[in-house]
């Protein structure tokens, strides 16, 4: 490997090169992000409460 101040300079470089997003799509992504998270903790609340009622009307049951 180069010297670590070669590879500051290189890194740097790269950086430059990278095609940054727009705030627009920032934000698109960033709701789409939400939305599917609060998606999946809505789904996976429901299975925990059915499964959660299922074992307890199984264990009442015995």
């Amino acid at each position: 490997m180069t010297n670590p101040i070669q590879f500051l300079k290189e890194a740097k470089n790269e950086l430059f090169k990278v095609v940054w997003p727009k705030r627009p799509e920032i934000l698109r992504i960033t709701l789409a992000v939400i939305i599917i998270s609060l998606v999946i903790a809505v789904f996976l609340g429901a299975v925990d409460f059915g499964l959660n009622k299922l074992i307890n009307f199984v264990l009442d049951k015995q």
